[in-house]
Formats: structure tokens, C-alpha cells, sequence
């Protein structure tokens, strides 16, 4: 039987209207993710320097994706601008952290993820939502009503409020976090975020206690955890830690795509430890590792 999205009931039965509610008084004083800034994002701007409307650099039916999101039609990507993580090698850079985009409200949001649906996408892809939670929860509605049907991917850099994560469950099908460090010295070196590890460890638990292990039909996700894993240059990815709480914590049937496109960006050009790309040798080490420490399902 296939897996049908779970916000389609929450919306059914007024569960996603309450957990609007919640979100939107959240944003008062806002602790929408692990920054915990405090601020009122209807007149003040935080570490995400985005207010209280979203603000979106793209979207399009992206094939870079992983394979069981992309399948034939594409994975439907929305790529939200700046970001609350401050990685010194940050790729898109002049979207993350120059506010490269346009903002844009509940209705338009609604309709780019119909549009998305409507071009055949796969799912809906959201990248970079952990400082607009509130302002995607609250466009489904209008999506739902206009035929919205397709899985929910929440595509985060792992540094998101555990309690945030919570007021998820039922809405998104997909988490897909990439996890950069398995150490907080690192994560405050790299990504200026000096409880990283902590935080993503918990934000783990909790989505994959939501959806499980990730489930694909046809060849194509349907529901699940999927973890992303950059390794960098001179073992500073702290890849050990991460295999070992995966496979000890979560679960050895983690989806898990380790990646080998590091190239240095942004600032980690002028940085003596990341300032090259990761040779073969380094990534077949990472691989090996992983699959030493029991992950198999291995992208």
C-alpha cells in the first residue's frame, strides 16, 4: 500500500491549524532554531537576517539531487535564502550568507509548491528551512487545498531546535539533514555553532523516532531519515563520531550519502586546513569506515 503524506491528515483533522498557531507565537520571540535568538521576527531580524516573511533564491525540478528523491520528473527544490549556520566554506555563499533572493508570502510559497508538483516533481524540497518553519507550515494549507499530494523533504544542515523538530512530526515525510561535524569544537570553528554535535545528535533522534528508517517505492522516497555526510580535508568532518552514533543510536538501515564534492569556497580558501579539496584517499577511508561501523545502505 502506498505511503500517503501525513499533512494531508493533520490538515483533515485541525492538527496543522494548531500547530500553525504554535509557530507563529514562536516567532514573537523567536526560537525557531538551535540560535535561540529571542528576537520578534515580525520587526527584528536575527542571526538569519530573514523576517517575517520567507525569502527564496530558486526553485526547480533539481536532478543533483539523491537518486530515490530525484527518479524521473526531479525532486521539486525551493532553496530558502540565508541560513542560521555560518560555514566558512559555504558554497552558495551569496545565497546563505549575502541574502541573494526574493521575499515572498504564504500564498506565493503555496503556489511554487503546486507549480513544482504540477512540472511532475517527486516531492517538495525544502532547503534551508530551519529559520522559516513557520512560514512553510503555514502556506500548506493553501497547498493542500489546491491538490497538494507529494512528499515533504526537510533538507537542513542539522542545526535545528530539537523542540522545533517536534511540532514537525506528522507534516514532514522526509528529513534529509547533512551533518558536517561530530564535534562542537569544529562546528564553532567552521560553522561559528559551538553546540553543533549536540544539537544535530538530538534533531536525529527525534526525526527518525517521526518517520523511521527511509522507505522507497518504485524507486522513489516515500518516507524516512536520510543523512548526508560532506567528508572535508584533513579529518576535520569527525566522521567516526557520526558513523558510531548512527549506527549505535539511530539505526544501522540509515540511508546515508557520504559526499566528496568539498572544494574550498567562500572563505576557507585563505585557511590553512581546508583550503584544498578531499583527495580520493581521504573519501575511500570515510567510506570504509562507515561500513566498518555497520552502515550499509550507503548512496
Amino acid at each position: 500500500m502506498s505511503i500517503q503524506p501525513g499533512y494531508i491528515e493533520h490538515h483533515k483533522s485541525g492538527e496543522l491549524d494548531k500547530r500553525i498557531s504554535i509557530l507563529q507565537e514562536i516567532l514573537k520571540d523567536c526560537v525557531l532554531c538551535a540560535r535561540n535568538c529571542h528576537i520578534n521576527r515580525n520587526n527584528q531580524l536575527g542571526w538569519c537576517k530573514t523576517g517575517r516573511l520567507a525569502r527564496i533564491s530558486s526553485y526547480s525540478a533539481h536532478f543533483g539531487e539523491e537518486k530515490p528523491l530525484v527518479g524521473m520528473m526531479g525532486s521539486g527544490t525551493i532553496f530558502f535564502t540565508n541560513c542560521n549556520l555560518g560555514c566558512i566554506f559555504c558554497q552558495n555563499y551569496t545565497i546563505s550568507h549575502l541574502g541573494e533572493g526574493t521575499e515572498i508570502n504564504k500564498f506565493e510559497l503555496a503556489n511554487i509548491m503546486l507549480k513544482l508538483q504540477e512540472m511532475g516533481c517527486h516531492n517538495i524540497n525544502f532547503v534551508s528551512p530551519s529559520h522559516v518553519v513557520t512560514q512553510i507550515v503555514e502556506s500548506l494549507p493553501i497547498a493542500i487545498e489546491g491538490g497538494l499530494n507529494v512528499p515533504l523533504v526537510y533538507n537542513t544542515g542539522g542545526y535545528d531546535n530539537p523542540d522545533t523538530i517536534k511540532l514537525l512530526d506528522g507534516i514532514i515525510d522526509i528529513y534529509m539533514p547533512d551533518i558536517k561535524y561530530g564535534d562542537n569544537d569544529i562546528g564553532y570553528e567552521l560553522s561559528c555553532a559551538k553546540d553543533y554535535w549536540d544539537i544535530s545528535k538530538k534533531c536525529l533522534k527525534i526525526m527518525h523516532k517521526q518517520v523511521g528508517d527511509l522507505v522507497i517505492e518504485d524507486d522513489i522516497a516515500k518516507k524516512g531519515l536520510m543523512v548526508r555526510h560532506l567528508v572535508l580535508p584533513n579529518k576535520l568532518s569527525t566522521s567516526e563520531a557520526i558513523f558510531e552514533f548512527l549506527a549505535e543510536e539511530v539505526s544501522t538501515n540509515t540511508y546515508l550519502n557520504i559526499m566528496d564534492q568539498y572544494y574550498p569556497s567562500y572563505k576557507a580558501d585563505s585557511i590553512g586546513n581546508i583550503n584544498r579539496k578531499v583527495s580520493m584517499r581521504e573519501y575511500k577511508e570515510t567510506i570504509a569506515l562507515a561500513k566498518s561501523l555497520g552502515l550499509f545502505r550507503l548512496d
